[in-house]
């Protein structure tokens, strides 16, 4: 039966050297630039981000197809391999059987060989022997011997394979395992064709076999770094949406301003009238939102009549941050309506901390503000101090003692007093919230806040204040989330 391959084979042409050669040069240094890129992603510390894992292997598979392109081309430039066996059957069309690989090129690696279906000999190059872990003083294998060195469930298929390209014509491409001598395990790609003799029969069958084991390996580190890149994002998704919901349900549901203390029967008066603070926060997430932070602001009327003011944020992002700020907030909540003063509520949410089943740092400023004699009693925990603008001018004020919450246990935290008056205005921010400038001769954060006095004494409303900050410093190229509150006594 004729072969439909049959007719072009016997003119086919070798490949020019010099083309051959420039080839190999782009091959090269295309396989330069991605080792150079694979480098990159080495490193024991990189080992537990799943993207750069799937970057690395991805890498080692560009290079390993490169490296077998280069041996491909090298075997094209030496040109044909003597084959181990008989000699070429008759009929056989020169160039059919591929080049192998130069002196250079590691054994193993692709080989070649014909089947003759007239005397039923074997031919093998040397690199074909290397595949199979077989010894060429052993021989070649038949076509009747060749599958019993294949895993019993890839038999058939390459029964079927063989049998489509002797009987129909049909060419071979397929894979199948082997089981060599040594116990090791190979995949194995075959590609080949049936020879005519000159009378349109089926004198042979040649193939090219590569072992394309450590391909495949290669393909699963792909596809399993993959999976894991995939479900990393879904974790962090799932987690950020999880602590998106958290805060949200924790921070202050209020937008624009609000009053404290509001019109009450215990706060009814001229006191309690003239003390009224004018409030407004706003959370900043980060630029690139992936995770979102422990911060958080908050403003609460205590049943005296008096305004606690907090923000504070803590170490970490995601689900873990928010919850601990969920826990610290709340509980900040409930100490202070038994009427306790800021420094021992810094100092029960420090032991809070330090005991709690997820050790944390955090840092925080705890105010509470009294209508009645507009006295602002403060302490802080390793954190900025309130900002306090008054005619045109800013100052920070002078802390009192406190450590990191969650640094020391059992500690004592100071608390300092501060006289407010009709028009000034608080400023309580978390870490974060200016962007830390690198370059000398730039005003440090303190400085650029503090340089919007003038705007800040000339706004109407503390949400204006709030706006003019966003304006600043709620960009895009935000590194960190953070919080600001303005808290206004009116004139």
């Amino acid at each position: 039966m004729p072969s439909p391959l049959h007719a072009d084979r016997s003119t086919a042409r070798p490949s020019e050297p010099g083309t051959v050669d420039a080839l190999i040069s782009q091959t090269r240094r295309l396989r330069g630039g991605v080792d150079a890129v694979r480098r990159e992603t080495v490193g024991e510390e990189l080992s537990e981000d799943p993207q750069l894992r799937w970057q690395r292997a991805l890498c080692d598979l560009a290079v390993h197809h490169l490296d077998n392109l280069g041996e491909h081309l090298d075997q094209l430039r030496a040109g044909l391999p003597e084959l181990t066996g008989s000699e070429e059957p008759p009929g056989a069309p020169a160039g059919l059987v591929p080049a192998q690989a130069g002196p250079e090129a590691p054994p193993g690696r692709a080989g070649s060989a014909e089947w003759n279906l007239l005397n039923d000999d074997a031919s093998w190059s040397a690199e074909l022997f290397e595949i199979f872990g077989r010894r060429p003083e052993d021989g070649a294998l038949t076509l009747d011997e060749l599958p019993s060195w294949l895993l019993d469930e890839d038999r058939g298929l390459l029964t079927a394979m063989v049998t489509d390209c002797l009987v129909d014509g049909k060419p071979i491409d397929g894979e199948f395992r082997i089981l060599r001598g040594d116990g090791s395990l190979r995949t194995v790609h075959m590609m080949g064709e049936p020879v005519l003799d000159a009378d349109g029969a089926t004198a042979s069958m040649w193939a090219v076999l590569r072992d394309v084991s450590e391909e495949h390996r290669n393909l699963r580190a792909v596809h399993e770094t993959g999976d894991s890149l995939q479900r990393h994002r879904e974790i962090a998704r799932t987690e950020r949406r999880l602590a998106v919901e958290l805060q949200e349900a924790v921070l202050p549901p209020w937008r624009g301003s609000l009053r404290f203390p509001q019109p009450t029967a215990e706060v009814e008066g001229a006191a309690g009238a003239r003390g009224t603070l004018d409030l407004a926060a706003h959370y900043l997430p980060s630029a690139s939102n992936a995770l979102i932070g422990g911060d958080w602001f908050d403003a609460l009327q205590l049943p005296d009549g008096r305004t606690l003011l907090s923000v504070g944020g803590l170490t970490g992002h995601g689900v873990t941050a928010t919850s601990t700020m969920a826990m610290l907030l709340g509980a900040l909540r409930g100490m202070a309506v038994t009427g306790a003063d800021p420094g021992p509520l810094m100092g029960w949410l420090n032991h809070l901390l330090d005991a709690s089943a997820q050790p944390a740092l955090g840092s925080a400023v705890c105010c509470r503000y009294d209508p009645a004699t507009r006295v602002l009693s403060w302490s802080q925990a390793g954190h900025p101090a309130p900002l306090l603008f008054r005619s045109g001018r800013g100052r920070a004020l002078q802390p009192p003692e406190g450590v990191l919450l969650g640094a020391v246990p059992d500690v004592t935290y100071a608390q300092a007093e501060e006289q407010l008056e009709p028009g000034d205005l608080l400023l309580l921010h978390t870490e974060g919230l200016v962007p830390h400038s690198t370059e000398p001769g730039l005003d440090t954060d303190l400085e650029r806040l503090l340089g919007y006095a003038p705007r800040f004494t000339a706004a109407r409303s503390a949400q204006e204040c709030v706006r003019t900050v966003l304006e600043e410093f709620g960009g895009k190229d935000r590194e960190d989330d953070a919080c600001v509150l303005v808290a206004r006594v009116p004139s």
